[in-house]
């Protein structure tokens, strides 16, 4: 079953990030690429944004959405797919996910996914929101190189 995973929507859900970067794109495709070189699992990653040259890693597919958007290029393929059925999109987005079902097409949490295909960077623990690494801030302080001058 191919995977079609919403990729600004997974850097926010699961990398954390509302304002994803380049780094996060990154990140994010090196991980999903790793994961699955371990099966034979084929998935396309779809980002907002330019086109750019897309491209892919081993079975995993980048794409941009360029000015249509990457929830329409989604629900689009969904919807063109000999079978949506047996399309699968990645995403916590609700709007999205409903668009998806219309479509023919099924859905899966972004949990769920990386469940599925092993622990990657995504399941290392993270500290609790409001945690301050104070060693981590003393130093910083202390750096000479981080002062006003």
């Amino acid at each position: 079953m191919p995977y079609v995973l919403d990729g600004n929507n997974l850097i926010g859900s699961v990398r954390r990030a509302s304002r994803p970067s380049e780094a996060d794109r990154q990140a994010l495709v090196a991980e999903v690429a790793e994961r699955l070189r371990r099966t034979r699992a084929r998935a396309t990653i779809v980002f907002d944004g330019p086109s750019g040259s897309g491209g892919g890693l081993g079975t995993l597919t980048v794409r941009g959405a360029g000015p249509e958007g990457a929830d329409e290029m989604i629900v689009r393929a969904v919807a063109a797919a000999r079978s949506p059925a047996e399309m699968i999109v990645v995403t916590a987005d609700r709007e999205l996910a409903r668009r998806v079902r219309d479509a023919g097409g099924k859905v899966c949490a972004p949990p769920d996914f990386f469940r599925r295909f092993g622990a990657g960077e995504t399941d290392a623990p993270r500290p609790a929101p409001g945690h301050v690494d104070v060693d981590e801030w003393t130093a910083w302080f202390g750096d000479e190189e981080n002062r006003w001058r």
